[in-house]
């Protein structure tokens, strides 16, 4: 465990220091050996690659989205991820192929989505079946795909459909299958994770939603992982900093985490968690990357600039920064990028 006096230094961290710990504490990534693959140190060493992927007809003319232009979205939000190019709308074997640059046959992928704000800010439910599709047509069966959360009961307020057991997709929360009873520690952060985690996943997909949090500043991927383990609540003091940069150096979760796809089809700039719609906007759009650092920095950025634009105060001003990402890209732990010089932002 890291020494109280860690804790005080962070609480003390003015604007300016902060911003110079997101400019400057992610160089040393290029030499991390950690957990992550050649290929992925070398990415890291070069860019980490954002992609934001947009579609201003996603609803059309209704408040649900459009199940075949939301397909063809996820198509080029991956097809840029791994190519850098502009892809074309329709959708075409180069969208297999990147999937099967995270998950294929034999592995056990597991998609862990966002339900705590109710179906008005959950991961979309036809956001998670055109990804379940997708990874089946890249080789991964049915059976081996779990879609989960904490809670059972938020999966079904938020529109998704128990499913146990048979050659299907599965669909449960922590809640049908508890915890591991040994702790995971890393730093301050010592917790029971989901066994849906450690017995059901090779391939961990987050699936989290962009919105405002009360207390951590904003709430996406790097946050997302709160759902995984048993006591979040023991978290949330100092704005969630160290203990969201701290839970995801956990060797379950960082060895597993291969991909963040960002719902942003519906976000919120102001009052979140939970869901308040005369807070929320329609950016119509995903963001994807496998480095959920910069992936939660490019969503901040989105998220200040919508409150900007409502005339409201940066979050900063608010006292309410998510100091927690710069302390994810920081020396001691290198899980990403937020220098805005290192992330190479691919816009579709």
């Amino acid at each position: 465990m890291r020494p109280s006096l860690f804790m005080t230094e962070i609480r003390g961290q003015s604007r300016r220091n902060f911003l110079t710990q997101c400019l400057t504490g992610a160089v040393a990534l290029g030499a991390s050996v950690g957990l992550r693959a050649p290929a992925q140190q070398a990415a890291l060493a070069a860019k980490s690659r954002v992609v934001i992927a947009r579609d201003p007809q996603l609803r059309g003319t209704s408040t649900p989205v459009d199940v075949h232009r939301l397909e063809a979205l996820v198509d080029r939000a991956m097809q840029a991820l791994f190519s850098g190019e502009h892809p074309a709308p329709a959708a075409s074997a180069k969208a297999i192929a990147a999937w099967r640059r995270i998950a294929g046959p034999g592995d056990t992928v597991s998609l862990k989505v966002n339900t705590l704000g109710g179906r008005g800010i959950a991961t979309n439910v036809e956001l998670v079946e055109v990804i379940c599709e997708r990874l089946q047509q890249a080789g991964v069966k049915p059976a081996n795909i779990v879609v989960w959360d904490r809670d059972s009961e938020e999966l079904e307020r938020a529109g998704f459909r128990i499913a146990i057991g048979g050659d299907r997709v599965q669909c449960y929360g922590t809640d049908r299958v508890g915890y591991e009873d040994d702790l995971s520690s890393w730093g301050n952060v010592g917790s029971r994770l989901s066994k849906i985690l450690t017995r059901s996943s090779s391939v961990l997909i987050n699936l989290p939603v962009l919105k405002d949090h009360d207390g951590a500043g904003v709430t996406i991927a790097l946050k997302n992982m709160y759902g995984a383990i048993h006591n979040p609540n023991k978290y949330h003091p100092n704005g969630c900093d160290p203990y969201v940069a701290d839970l995801n150096m956990l060797p379950e979760v960082r060895s597993r985490m291969k991909l963040a796809i960002c719902d942003a089809t519906t976000a919120m700039y102001e009052g979140g968690p939970g869901f308040k719609p005369e807070h929320s906007w329609k950016p119509n759009s995903l963001l994807v990357s496998q480095d959920l650092v910069a992936l939660d920095y490019t969503g901040w950025q989105m998220i200040e600039r919508k409150r900007a634009e409502m005339g409201l105060k940066t979050l900063e001003a608010e006292k309410r920064a998510p100091h927690y990402i710069a302390t994810a890209a920081d020396g001691e732990h290198r899980l990403g990028y937020c220098d805005p010089s290192r992330i190479a932002i691919v816009e579709v």
